[in-house]
């Protein structure tokens, strides 16, 4: 049902008439996010620049019952801020201040709508560090990262937003403001609200505003490459260096298919004859660095690497994170639609669940490209396929199906940072079983008890 004139008139008042869009063209670059195949026209977009605006925009929502997705950069991959139909997209991109740098407490206050780059930047411009490094950093919000609990290159050892999220502004879906968290290390008083909303992908609130953890900078690093003539030798290699206590900051595998598509995309000198590749980083005292380097070159070579790259300096070491970071638009280069999966394993069934997705490509007469982050077992099946091909898409479907299914069978989760959103939520009930869904159902009743805030996303 279309908006009701009255209704657009109101979002002027609060917004500002430069704020709102209606136009049919205007509104195109917000019917969809980075989620392939995924589309559906929103009635209108507003643009808020404060809490205030975006409070006074969910409480004539919730008046006139109408869907409200919230919306950054649009780069989620699970369909998260797809529009419903008749929805009010409320885009946040304009409150991108980075309010409060605090060095004496180690936190950064920040509006949702900046990027993941603006505050590594504030961050190391105070000396400081802000590990989490989702692909899509340089354009994906923190709020975005927030909503969707989005993970990164560095997770092995710096975990993923929520160990650095100690505070939220969250607008109810009522219009009340509600903070939660402070910049203390410890506090146990009452429910952990801080942590509801993180990874609720804007189902039970808006988020505003984010107080952030910083941690000093690590002194020292350096950055290997390792290619192997098989994918067994690799996750066997992967589990051996954490067995030997050490825990890379980084710790990423591409697959055969990734290899060559990142090298035509980046040129920067990969080897084309492996099966897969380890790029390794190693963090922190220069002396345990040089250590951990030498250790996994050695525990690399003893699986049978085919060969060892020790980047020669920090710009060698870009280049090549870089080049990881980039795998997801080199592959999309080579297909019209490419569809990016998450799951994650544990470690020990890294192998076993590449192998599974190379004999899936092969059932179903695919082309699959994997990478993903070896290190935590999070990996990134790729389909190089073509929309416009529904016997092809059919086939994608049911093979994407298969692939999750087997990381639930092999102890794994269906996302590990993408998030369910459209894309995953008919397999979450598999995942989660009963009472965890009766749970999550009860607590978004009772925070959107009209059921305004991104319908249809999770669970229906």
């Amino acid at each position: 049902m279309a908006l009701a004139q009255n209704t657009v008139s109101e979002l002027r008042l609060i917004a500002g008439s430069g704020h709102v869009l209606t136009e049919k063209e205007d509104l195109i670059p917000y019917s969809f996010d980075g989620t392939a195949a995924l589309r559906q026209m929103p009635d209108c977009v507003v643009f808020a620049t404060t809490p205030g605006q975006v409070a006074a925009v969910l409480k004539l929502a919730n008046q006139t019952r109408t869907p409200v997705v919230t919306r950054g950069s649009g780069t989620g991959q699970s369909g998260g801020s797809v529009p419903v139909p008749g929805a009010i997209v409320l885009c946040l991109v304009k409150m991108d201040k980075v309010i409060e740098v605090d060095r004496a407490n180690l936190t950064l206050l920040v509006e949702a709508g900046a990027t993941n780059q603006a505050v590594s930047d504030a961050a190391t411009r105070a000396g400081l560090f802000y590990p989490p490094d989702p692909g899509s950093m340089k354009i994906s919000t923190i709020g975005g990262n927030v909503a969707e609990n989005a993970g990164g290159l560095r997770g092995l050892k710096y975990g993923v937003t929520r160990n650095y999220v100690l505070g939220l502004e969250v607008v109810l879906s009522d219009g009340e403001v509600l903070w939660t968290g402070n910049k203390c290390v410890k506090d146990v008083a009452g429910y952990s609200l801080r942590d509801l909303f993180i990874g609720s992908e804007g189902t039970l609130g808006v988020i505003t505003k984010v107080l952030l953890k910083l941690i000093p900078p690590p002194a020292g690093k350096k950055t290997l490459v390792a290619t192997f003539a098989q994918m067994d030798q690799a996750a066997q290699a992967v589990s051996d260096i954490i067995a030997a206590r050490i825990i890379p900051c980084t710790l990423e595998f591409l697959d055969r298919t990734t290899i060559r598509c990142v090298e035509d995309h980046a040129k920067i000198g990969l080897p084309l004859d492996c099966e897969a590749l380890l790029l390794m980083e190693t963090d922190g005292h220069p002396a345990a660095v040089a250590d951990e380097a030498v250790q996994m070159e050695d525990i690399a070579r003893k699986n049978g690497a085919l060969q060892v790259r020790v980047a020669r300096d920090e710009a060698e070491a870009g280049k090549l994170a870089e080049a990881r970071r980039g795998a997801f638009s080199a592959l999309a280069r080579v297909a019209p639609t490419t569809i990016l999966e998450d799951a994650t394993v544990p470690r020990s069934e890294l192998a076993k669940m590449v192998r599974f997705i190379e004999s899936i490509a092969k059932k179903y007469n695919l082309r699959i490209g994997t990478f993903g982050h070896m290190g935590d077992g999070n990996l990134h099946p790729t389909f190089l396929t073509d929309e416009r091909n529904q016997d092809e898409m059919r086939r994608v479907h049911e093979a994407f199906r298969e692939i999750l299914d087997e990381a639930i069978r092999l102890g794994g989760t269906i996302t590990g940072e993408h998030g369910v959103g459209l894309a995953k939520k008919s397999i979450l009930p598999k995942f989660a079983g009963d009472a965890q869904m009766r749970v999550m159902r009860e607590l978004r009743r009772a925070l959107d008890p009209r059921g305004i805030l991104n319908p249809g996303k999770l669970f229906d």
